[in-house]
């Protein structure tokens, strides 16, 4: 399927590696103009060569931590007309709420609610006036079924959806759709570490307690990076005009609800 996006140029934030990357590595594929993001320069600049070798598309690195004011000027200034807006960020750190500070939670909120709104009011005026727009806020599964140990994440994602919810309706007519996409258990490094952090912190074998979270989802596996930049890409599609403020669950049927 011919996805109707090339020449078009997004901004991908946290796409140095993990879910990040593979979402811009597939709108790549489809002919996008990238602007990538990633706090570590050297690694950013590595995956910039590997996207612009493997797709022949124009990529600009923009290293800088995404929840810096300075680093959300510069990826703005990079693709001052961007068509697509992935945000992306990484999640805060799992734990007790009991141990969590103020600041803890303020410094979540920044990360994953505060700096996505930033980036969509610095680019979705010049989407609806071009009439073409397309925001995928990458969120979590926990989204949908909080995550006992993945407090701090629970409460910012879900902030940000809600805010979501309103202005996804308001920006539709004009050809500019806002989804989140909600992933489940991913072969990052992310969800590697989470998993065995939490194995850790209760004497648990973190081999055995990967073994057993793969054991509950019913496709049998954790799911792969490019299936997830695959999916995203085409929620940056012209075919998906009519889909707008929802927020989609990857996670192989892990989710048991009907809802």
């Amino acid at each position: 399927m011919d996805l109707g996006i090339a020449g078009k140029s997004a901004i991908v934030c946290a796409s140095s590696k993990g879910l990040g990357r593979a979402c811009a590595e597939a709108l790549g594929r489809e002919g996008v103009n990238l602007v990538i993001n990633g706090r570590d320069a050297a690694m950013l600049a590595a995956a910039g060569q590997e996207i612009r070798r493997a797709t022949g598309v124009r990529v600009v690195e923009v290293a800088g931590d995404v929840t810096l004011p300075a680093t959300r000027d510069a990826l703005v200034r990079a693709c001052p007309e961007a068509d697509i807006l992935i945000n992306n960020a990484g999640g805060p750190s799992s734990g007790d709420f009991r141990n969590w500070t103020r600041e803890d939670w303020l410094k979540a909120l920044d990360a994953n609610m505060l700096t996505p709104i930033e980036l969509i009011r610095a680019t979705v005026d010049g989407m609806i006036a071009r009439r073409f727009g397309r925001i995928v806020n990458i969120t979590s599964s926990a989204v949908k079924a909080p995550i006992e140990v993945l407090g701090l994440s629970n409460g910012a994602r879900a902030g940000l959806t809600g805010f979501v919810a309103g202005l996804a309706r308001q920006t539709v007519r004009h050809n500019v759709t806002i989804n989140g996409l909600l992933p489940g258990s991913f072969e990052t490094e992310r969800m590697f570490g989470v998993f065995r952090g939490a194995a850790r912190a209760s004497g648990r074998d973190p081999e055995a307690e990967l073994a057993a979270r793969r054991a509950t989802i019913p496709a049998g596996r954790f799911g792969r990076p490019d299936e997830f930049g695959q999916y995203c890409a085409y929620l940056c599609s012209v075919q998906a005009a009519y889909l707008t403020g929802q927020n989609l669950l990857l996670d192989g049927g892990a989710y048991p609800g009907t809802l």
